[in-house]
């Protein structure tokens, strides 16, 4: 197993290699017909700056918990550039603390000093495999408190693991699926009490962090999540990658409409298809829940459940945006063994198809529904949907499960 100085050194190594990445995501090839949310944070800044209050004087899109990415930049009114250069130096630190978590983590999982240098080396290595969508996008915020959380897990600090993962369900929702696992692993390993304990505790922290918009703006609070939970069916889903490779390959009609600040398809075929992946995702996201509460609460197995929840998430959803692969990112490189090897290999794949058409030839994809760019699609959110088959597999337990014992003691915070 690695030891702690090797660690250290390896931890440099990738921080080192994740700010080389970075720098090179502004140069060159990376750097042309960008597709950028960055205006949009420092229009939500700018007004946090100028005194304006989140969802009662303005409409903000995203949770609570991702407003101080966008009222930190803001501070003293800068220009757009300089908002900018600040956002991305805050995104490339949090980017850094994945690294370190990831690291931690692995330390802990008893990792083979091969296996940490492959894992942390695909860690800082993905934002150059997905591209330049990493560094206008606020994603890396809550992927790293994500990470905070699972290395905290792992390491036996389950209360501050579910205070971490509280933080992250405030940042963007998303890790709520997580939550499920996380709890039924407590109450396994520690019991009941604990379990209920570690669950109060991670539900505090997002009531600490909707409470007091909800109290002034009820109404804004609940059109930002009612925003987000009634799109329709985006153009780089899985769906939508069906209905693109029919209308090329047998001239079945398709029709964009912009919606929900993207483009999205229209009409009856891609309404029933948004319906029926709802429905398998919630499906996809219960068998995970189910398959890791029948097996034995190991660590490994937490770490399977994780990515094939986060997996099932992203890729049946009716919106599959690029930045959704940054949650993955600190996730699936802490699968262990060939099983990890493999399921890295297919992120890789999907950060590396989804930059082929992102952000170079999105609006090709988008306006005339090209056909290399259909087929792209596709192909990424199939590789998505084989990760997350992967992984669940790993669930799959032949044995039936001994109950665990209470330990008579512990550290469990």
């Amino acid at each position: 197993p690695a030891d702690f100085a090797f660690a250290v050194a390896a931890t440099l190594v990738a921080v080192t290699l994740f700010l080389v990445g970075w720098g090179l995501l502004h140069r060159g090839f990376f750097a042309s017909e960008p597709i950028v949310d960055t205006p949009t944070y420092e229009r939500y800044g700018s007004a946090m700056n100028d005194g304006k209050v989140p969802y009662r004087d303005f409409a903000v899109e995203y949770p609570p918990g991702a407003l101080p990415v966008f009222a930190i930049p803001a501070l003293g009114n800068p220009s757009f550039e300089t908002f900018r250069i600040r956002f991305e130096g805050l995104m490339a630190f949090f980017g850094q603390a994945m690294i370190v978590c990831v690291a931690v983590a692995l330390v802990a999982l008893g990792a083979s000093r091969r296996r940490l240098l492959m894992a942390l080396g695909f860690v800082a290595l993905a934002p150059v495999l997905l591209g330049p969508v990493v560094l206008s996008r606020f994603d890396v915020w809550p992927a790293a408190l994500t990470a905070a959380a699972l290395c905290a897990l792992v390491t036996g600090r389950l209360r501050l693991g579910h205070v971490a993962l509280g933080a992250a369900i405030a940042a963007k929702l998303y890790p709520a699926v997580l939550a499920p696992l996380t709890v039924v692993y407590v109450w396994r390993r520690r019991g009941r009490r604990e379990a209920l304990l570690c669950a109060g505790l991670m539900l505090a922290v997002v009531a600490v962090v909707f409470v007091p918009f909800v109290a002034v703006a009820p109404g804004g609070v609940w059109d930002s999540l009612q925003n987000q939970a009634s799109r329709p069916l985006q153009i780089e889903s899985v769906g939508a990658g069906v209905l693109l490779v029919a209308h090329n390959v047998f001239g079945t009609g398709v029709a964009m409409e912009p919606s929900h600040g993207s483009q999205t398809l229209a009409g009856t075929a891609p309404e029933v298809l948004a319906v029926l992946q709802t429905v398998l995702q919630a499906a996809a996201l219960l068998a995970t829940w189910i398959l890791f509460a029948r097996g034995p609460a190991t660590r490994e197995r937490l770490l399977y459940a994780s990515g094939a929840a986060l997996v099932a998430f992203i890729a049946l959803g009716k919106v599959l945006s690029p930045q959704f692969l940054i949650w993955l990112i600190p996730v699936i490189p802490l699968v262990a063994g060939r099983r990890g090897l493999i399921a890295s290999a297919l992120l890789a794949a999907a950060l590396v198809v989804t930059q082929l058409w992102f952000p170079y030839r999105y609006w090709d994809l988008a306006l005339q529904f090209g056909a290399l760019e259909s087929w792209l699609v596709l192909v990424r959110d199939l590789v998505l949907v084989a990760l997350f088959v992967w992984l669940a597999w790993a669930l799959v337990d032949r044995e039936p499960a001994a109950p665990l014992a209470v330990p008579p003691s512990g550290r469990a915070g």
